[in-house]
């Protein structure tokens, strides 16, 4: 797994904002190869803070912004805003297929 933000050369590279599973790169992998996009990252985002809460979402997304945050795993890229970085710190992104889906 990768992590790419701006370091300092010969700084030790921060550890990534998020883990991304080998499980979910892989299966990210396989969508963005049925979607014949290879251009195609996984963005994770936050939204909301109303009375409900924060809401969760994941979306194909072909741009990188400017402050965006990137993991890297198996060639397949994960990218997450500068706002809702903060919120996911520490988080898992993982992918698993049973019986409770």
């Amino acid at each position: 797994m990768q992590s790419e933000t701006g370091n300092i050369q010969g700084a030790a590279a921060p550890p990534p904002p998020v883990v991304f599973t080998d499980a979910a790169a892989s299966k990210v992998g396989e969508l963005i190869k049925e979607e014949s996009n290879p251009e195609l990252k996984l963005r994770v985002f936050i939204s909301g803070g109303g009375c409900s809460g924060f809401q969760y979402g994941f979306t194909f997304d072909e741009a990188i912004e400017e402050g965006d945050s990137q993991v890297v795993n198996q060639g397949v890229t994960l990218v997450i805003d500068p706002m809702s970085v903060q919120y996911l710190m520490g988080a898992e992104i993982d992918y698993k297929e049973d019986l409770q889906g």
